[in-house]
């Protein structure tokens, strides 16, 4: 989504696009891989130094709420934000790395199926997490080992 696309976006709902809500957008849109709202909010203070992390976290529920990003809980019990997708990608975290990869699938739309053939049930959102060990750690064995055995020992 576009910057532009985002002020028309809000401006439609009702809402202003502040210099706020531009800067936090522009951290997530830009974003290589999945960001605390923490994150988000030390990139925002380097331009607006009282930009508070409380307005961080009511600028993504908003963006939230109009479907232009979403939080996935990737473990460590913090919330990790993205521009929305369609949730036919899920997602691979390694728990050596920490590198969190997008896996398109159809998957996820077995899932829906299932869950609506077999229970009656209307999936609205699917978040698929899967926990365990990237490729690149996976051909370091002596390490890779080594640091998942002192991840889960912490």
């Amino acid at each position: 989504m576009r910057a532009m696309d985002v002020g028309d976006r809000l401006r439609t709902q009702g809402y202003r696009l502040t210099h706020q809500r531009r800067l936090v957008w522009e951290v997530l849109r830009r974003a290589d891989h999945h960001l605390t709202a923490e994150e988000i909010h030390a990139q925002v203070v380097q331009t607006v130094p009282e930009f508070n992390v409380a307005s961080v976290y009511r600028t993504l529920s908003l963006l939230v709420e109009l479907d232009m990003a979403k939080e996935v809980q990737l473990g460590g019990g913090r919330g990790h934000w993205e521009v929305n997708h369609p949730d036919d990608d899920f997602h691979l975290v390694c728990k050596v790395c920490g590198r969190v990869q997008h896996h398109p699938s159809d998957l996820v739309e077995q899932v829906r199926r299932h869950l609506a053939g077999q229970h009656g049930f209307t999936a609205e959102a699917v978040e698929l997490v899967v926990h365990g060990i990237c490729d690149q750690c996976a051909d370091r064995p002596l390490r890779g080992v080594q640091q998942a055995a002192s991840m889960e020992v912490s």
